[in-house]
């Protein structure tokens, strides 16, 4: 008999929870259970193991019952992550490698049927947890995995390309290795090569955006993303079709400030835990524009187990809502929660997840269904009627969390063709930056997320802007939200003019960014 234990990870949201990996093995008939609350995918890593075993030279205890057990078995597992724990574990109760020195490793990855090491998702979730957590366990990841896990600061990362890799360093004193014996396992990777620590990921070259320079003209809408840009605001951009607004809203993510590390990593995070992160977004600012037929499960997030929805994937970047009344009116309220906490809490019967969600919403729509109200260009053919219909799918408390609405007007084609380049994002964002930082040394977060009595102690309004904003509210019957997010893009204007009061000027120009929808309150 032989009994053994291996320590791998779960994942639930962002949260890497251990799962202690028990194997024993026992005389008696034949088998190979596999307990602990287990996903399909974990159920099927019984045939892969049992082949990366016997392809990779090594044995497979046939003749025994052997148990395996994940351990919290109220746990739900996921995913091929579990194939290595469970392979070495066999490997320490059959007295194949030396389980005492499995103590502070920690292992993930998914063995296909030679014994090579395939990449899973989360991995970069997983080292974050751990290094948030303060634990210092060594972590061993497939290649691909490995360098994601290596972004965090201080974490001990090894790759490892095969399972023969993983094997040789836990060897019994005086053992030789073992060596792949089939024609469909490649041969013995070179240890150089196979099983290496990786040094802390240097961080990659400065991101690269679309630049604001190629949209010229539309003076106002540049000048609405910017202090957007500066403050953290959202934005609903309204405007003809061809006028540019899907052009400024792809280039909005080149006027933000520079990400943190911390920021940076756990943007990254959330893309690793919905295996789409690459290294080569390390550091930038996602951009997500999901179609205008996605569900409120695909925007907020949802599942069993709960996956990042694409709100969450945009954390620390810019969701981006082309064709804003086209989306389902369910998927549109379930925005409103986030767009004020920046975070999504997915509860389900058997379990609870959350998630970040401190995006920027950039919304863009037509005025009317043929688009055309209000152009000088083309005659609108809706009715009044078939108008208010249309901006009335936008509900208004969801128009309230919106503090930017900009009209973006059609270029006579004449103006268009002779207007120069518009000023470059570099130098936009550079004045974004500067306010971002006077923001922060003020306050200590964006002015967007201003609220209660920070909002009273910072705002530093004057007599006379006091005076306007208030008739201004009474005057357009705003709401107490519409009034204090009107305040807050004022202190953000204040912020990029250099001043550290909110005069009338500036209340004025935030007032105008308060544009009235028929389907909104203001």
């Amino acid at each position: 008999m032989g009994l053994s234990l291996v320590q791998g990870r779960a994942l639930m949201g962002l949260a890497a929870p251990a799962v202690a990996v028990e194997v024993h093995l026992a005389n008696g008939l034949p088998g190979f259970t596999l307990v602990g609350l287990a996903d399909v995918e974990v159920k099927e890593a019984r045939e892969r193991v049992r082949s990366a075993l016997q392809n990779s030279g090594l044995a497979f205890p046939h003749s025994q019952r052997i148990t395996v057990n994940l351990a919290p078995a109220d746990l739900p597992k996921d995913s091929g992550r579990f194939d290595l724990p469970i392979a070495l574990g066999i490997l320490a109760a059959s007295g194949q490698i030396d389980g005492a020195r499995l103590a502070g490793w920690e292992f993930a990855g998914e063995l296909s049927l030679s014994g090579e090491l395939r990449p899973v998702r989360g991995a970069l979730a997983t080292a974050v947890a751990l290094h948030q957590a303060g634990n210092r366990a060594r972590l061993v990841l497939p290649p691909g995995s490995a360098e994601e896990a290596a972004l965090v600061p201080g974490m001990a990362v090894y790759r490892a390309r095969h399972l023969l890799d993983v094997v040789a360093q836990f060897l019994p004193q005086g053992a030789a290795a073992p060596e792949a014996t089939t024609a469909v396992a490649p041969a013995m990777p070179d240890t150089a090569d196979g099983w290496a620590r990786l040094p802390p990921t240097p961080p990659a070259a400065a991101p690269h955006y679309p630049d604001l320079a190629d949209v010229k003209g539309q003076a106002a809408a540049r000048r609405a993303l910017e202090i957007a840009a500066a403050g953290g605001h959202s934005l609903l951009m309204v405007g003809p079709p061809g006028t540019g607004k899907s052009m400024l809203a792809q280039r909005f993510a080149g006027l933000l400030p520079p990400m943190p590390v911390a920021a940076a990593l756990q943007s990254a995070a959330v893309a690793s835990l919905a295996g789409r992160f690459t290294l080569a977004q390390w550091g930038q600012r996602p951009t997500r524009a999901p179609h205008h037929s996605a569900s409120a499960v695909a925007l907020v997030g949802g599942g069993s187990p709960p996956r990042p929805g694409e709100i969450s994937l945009a954390h620390e970047g810019v969701l981006f809502l082309d064709e804003l009344p086209e989306f389902p009116r369910a998927a549109l309220e379930a925005l409103r929660e986030p767009l004020e906490s920046g975070h999504i809490t997915i509860s389900r019967a058997a379990q609870r997840a959350e998630f970040p969600a401190r995006f920027q919403l950039v919304a863009a729509m037509n005025p009317c269904p043929c688009g055309y109200l209000g152009s000088t260009q083309r005659a609108c053919r809706c009715t009044p009627d078939q108008v208010a219909r249309y901006q009335g799918k936008l509900s208004g408390p969801l128009l309230d969390r919106i503090d930017l609405h900009v009209e973006v007007a059609a270029l006579p084609a004449a103006e268009l063709l002779a207007a120069p380049p518009g000023e470059p994002s570099a130098a936009v964002r550079q004045r974004c930056t500067a306010a971002r930082e006077r923001a922060l040394a003020r306050q200590g977060v964006p002015n967007q997320q201003l609220a209660g009595q920070p909002l009273q102690d910072h705002l530093h309004l004057t007599t006379g802007a006091a005076a306007f904003i208030q008739r201004a509210a009474e005057r357009l019957a705003w709401s107490a939200r519409a009034t204090h997010r009107a305040l807050k893009v004022a202190r953000t204007i204040a912020d990029l003019a250099a001043s550290d009061a909110v005069d009338t000027p500036h209340v004025a120009e935030a007032v105008q960014y308060r544009r009235a929808l028929r389907g909104g309150a203001g």
